[in-house]
């Protein structure tokens, strides 16, 4: 498989703290990978670094000529009062453009992407009356309209129902069965970490990097977050469970 991005002994600071220390990490064509680790860990930081955003403090980033990024932020840091619709929210990720409004061409593309993303009837809804699934598929279509190589996408199912989380890992997986490699951050383990082909367990060093099975261990889990947790096998797949309550570690839902 071909290198998207390679990263060698990166780290990345933040005022005297370090974010990220010593990272080395490859990121394929077509792979699906996951990052996982508690809030601080450097998840965030290390989208920033594949993207080009955050310069690292030490280190180095490779990316061949020819690797398009797209980044999908969390929707928390989003301000849904912004007077725009989703058709326009998501032209606007157009760029090298030099006139202000989208042509003929470019307003057919956006409603394709729309469409195949199940939400073209909502193209001239104002942002912030859409669900958290519409929210997220929105800032989806912004991000495939650049026609990336390479998705990046931070928490995606991060405050939304299970039926909407299940909607979701089931597009990513197509968009990734079309080629499209993909990167995401989580903090859910079971119901999103474990059912990704790759993972990477993130505390600002890399703690483990491979399969499901192979990372997801009561060693590399305490060493990533700090606490003891179980690993039961549950239909042929990891389930992590608190160690003291035998409770399934899942994220809260809003």
């Amino acid at each position: 498989m071909s290198t998207l991005l390679r990263l060698e002994h990166v780290s990345a600071h933040y005022g005297a703290e370090p974010v990220l220390r010593d990272v080395d990490l490859e990121v394929y064509a077509g792979t699906f990978t996951g990052v996982v680790g508690p809030s601080g860990s450097g998840k965030t930081t290390l989208l920033r670094v594949l993207l080009g955003t955050v310069r690292p403090s030490a280190g180095t980033v490779h990316r061949p000529k020819g690797v398009a990024v797209s980044y999908v932020p969390q929707l928390e840091t989003v301000n849904w009062n912004f007077p725009v619709t989703v058709e326009e929210c998501v032209l606007m990720s157009r760029t090298g453009r030099v006139l202000p409004w989208p042509s003929k061409a470019e307003r057919a593309e956006a409603a394709r992407v729309l469409d195949r993303l199940g939400i073209g009837g909502l193209a001239r809804r104002h942002i912030r009356q859409l669900s958290g699934g519409q929210q997220q598929r929105m800032f989806l279509a912004r991000a495939l309209l650049r026609q990336p190589t390479l998705l990046l996408m931070d928490e995606p199912t991060s405050g939304v129902d299970v039926k909407t989380r299940h909607e979701i890992l089931h597009l990513l997986a197509e968009l990734n069965d079309d080629g499209i490699g993909i990167v995401l951050t989580t903090h859910d383990l079971n119901g999103i970490a474990a059912h990704l082909p790759h993972l990477v367990c993130l505390h600002t060093s890399v703690i483990g990097v491979g399969a499901p099975a192979d990372v997801l261990t009561p060693d590399v889990l305490e060493r990533t977050f700090g606490a003891k947790m179980e690993v039961l096998e549950h239909g042929g797949m990891p389930v992590v469970v608190d160690a003291y309550s035998h409770a399934p570690v899942v994220p809260a839902q809003r």
